[in-house]
């Protein structure tokens, strides 16, 4: 499947040339949050690229048509800020040379669309929320925030019937009103009540003491923190707990979890549901697994960086698996050879299983590969994967109900174009 806008291919001549020398070393750009407090969603990421690219360039690197090319991570800490993004954007185009840009996404990738728009440069993305009919050059190869946070609420009201009330907080943001979005569908879908509206509190929040009150005076079976950042996870769980909160918590992510527990206790955070396993899961061993050596790699990875593995530790890693066999495949870095080469016959080789070019009906584009992901689990304080559960089979059903919400919170392509 090539592009088929002939204004992009023609964009695409505004990029530098992307023909290398022999042996020329392949540039790619990491423009993510290094600093500030976003900074868990793009400083594992770097880390855990930095041994992917270790393990690659110990095999010879990536093998094109003229060629074997080692391969560089240039990074770019744009702190979250859309101005800062899109500055970086250029550099790492302009200046360094790059020929493929990975990027968290979501409040930044505005400021970073024309650049892409000018430039034909492909683009990834975390967040296939940042996805319309307008980002041809933009694709969410391996994370799908948020639809795969309705994976969890399946699993939990399969497994815990008898949980029937919840409340939900989150940050007011392009990531977490998303997320809110679907969250709702999902408790609908399961027939589980939502006591009261969700809960947006403003980024700038320090203090989560009334916010916590607030979330159980109607005494919840659950508690879902949406896809709120680990620096408001963290404070959250810290005041359930010290609130006395009994029931079941459901979140995104548990970045650093084991911090959480010794804030707590492995009795409070036993059963704590989100969706981001550790890679020395035995359940990341199965034939259905496209994550080389994924126990190897968590193993290296925390000898490396202790105590920093989170939901981002590997995804960056795993888009450039995608992008290295869709460049072998093309032979090429050409931005537009290698999304043709990743998107050909409409599969993709996802982290946990083959996954289909999805989502025009949601994002106006099907530039999101989505297919099973894992639903996590806190027991006996590890991080441990419960099921691999079906995102497509859930849409399936359940489609009209994340739609439904999407428009309420103003969240579909057309409304934020």
């Amino acid at each position: 499947m090539f592009l088929k806008s002939s204004a992009v291919t023609a964009l695409g001549a505004a990029l530098p040339n992307m023909t290398l020398a022999a042996g020329e070393t392949i540039k790619i750009g990491f423009l993510a949050p290094l600093t500030g407090p976003v900074s868990a969603w793009g400083k594992p990421g770097l880390d855990g690229c930095t041994i992917w690219a270790e393990r690659v360039n110990a095999e010879g690197g990536i093998k094109l048509e003229d060629g074997e090319h080692k391969i560089e991570f240039v990074a770019y800490d744009n702190e979250y800020d859309p101005a800062k993004a899109r500055t970086g954007a250029t550099k790492l185009i302009r200046e360094d040379g790059v020929s493929f840009v990975m990027m968290l996404g979501g409040d930044t990738w505005p400021g970073v669309q024309p650049v892409a728009d000018r430039t034909g440069m492909l683009f990834s993305t975390l967040l296939p929320s940042d996805l319309s009919p307008d980002t041809t050059t933009l694709v969410a190869p391996t994370e799908v925030h948020p639809i795969y946070i309705v994976t969890g609420v399946q699993w939990l009201a399969e497994n815990r019937p008898e949980l029937k009330t919840a409340v939900m907080c989150a940050q007011d943001d392009a990531l977490g009103l998303p997320s809110v979005a679907t969250y709702l569908a999902a408790f609908e879908a399961a027939g589980i009540e939502m006591q009261d509206d969700p809960l947006l509190f403003d980024p700038a929040t320090t203090d989560f003491a009334p916010v916590v009150t607030r979330l159980l005076s109607s005494n919840p079976d659950i508690v879902c923190l949406d896809t709120c950042y680990s620096d408001y996870v963290h404070p959250i769980c810290t005041q359930l707990f010290l609130q006395g909160f009994k029931g079941q918590i459901i979140s995104a992510t548990a970045d650093f979890y084991d911090q959480m527990i010794a804030k707590t206790s492995k009795e409070f955070m036993e059963g704590f549901i989100f969706q981001f396993p550790d890679f020395d899961d035995p359940a990341l061993n199965a034939e259905h697994i496209n994550f080389p050596d994924a126990n190897g790699f968590y193993t290296e990875y925390n000898k490396r960086y202790p105590g920093q593995w989170g939901a981002v530790s590997w995804e960056y890693a795993s888009i450039m698996e995608l992008w290295k066999l869709a460049a072998e495949k093309a032979g090429s870095v050409d931005p537009e050879a290698v999304l043709a080469a990743m998107q050909e016959g409409g599969k993709g080789q996802h982290a946990f299983g083959e996954a289909s070019w999805w989502g025009e009906e949601l994002f106006g584009i099907d530039h999101a590969l989505v297919g099973d992901w894992p639903v996590v689990m806190i027991e006996d304080g590890k991080a441990r994967i419960k099921a691999f559960v079906s995102i497509p089979d859930w849409y399936d059903q359940h489609g009209d109900l994340l739609i439904k919400y999407m428009t309420k919170y103003d969240q579909m392509w057309s409304q934020r174009s």
